[in-house]
């Protein structure tokens, strides 16, 4: 079997289950490649990235800190707000096909709040029942709000 083959970044923002702004880490090749470079969350870590790292670090960490703090002013907003959404349903309270992550951020938009769909953590799958379903939104590493999905059904 081949060994995982790592690379070495610097962090560029702090992200979850990893480590925190300008930490050196050693990830998967393919999750440096794929999503980190590109997301712009971190930078190879060679000699002159680290050294432009310290040179620009106040910089980051100011911008690091505007981005928490938009997105805590944006969960105070949004904490304990109801969404309601209709969905056709049988007579025993379930419904046909479901409510999924996109429904609920095409709503969240519908109410004038800008969340994408990954923003959206449904612990038990898309809802498929009538009532009302807690849903967690990931405004931030550091800010999960909790809104409440109100399933409405129309009968058919």
């Amino acid at each position: 079997m081949q060994a995982k083959i790592k690379m070495q970044v610097i962090l560029l923002e702090k992200v979850a289950k990893l480590g925190n702004l300008g930490d050196i880490v050693k990830v998967a090749k393919g999750y440096a490649r794929n999503f980190l470079l590109p997301q712009k969350k971190a930078r190879r870590a060679t000699q002159e990235a680290i050294q432009e790292f310290e040179v620009r670090r106040a910089e980051l960490e100011k911008a690091a800190s505007q981005k928490l703090a938009a997105a805590q002013e944006l969960g105070e907003k949004l904490a304990g707000s109801t969404l309601q959404i209709s969905q056709k349903s049988g007579v025993d309270g379930r419904l046909f096909g479901s409510v999924t992550n996109t429904d609920i951020a095409n709503a969240l938009k519908a109410q004038g709040f800008e969340i994408e769909k990954i923003q959206l953590r449904l612990p038990d799958g898309p809802l498929k029942m009538i009532g009302d379903h807690l849903v967690q939104v990931s405004l931030h590493t550091d800010v999960l709000v909790n809104v409440t999905v109100s399933v409405l059904g129309e009968h058919v």
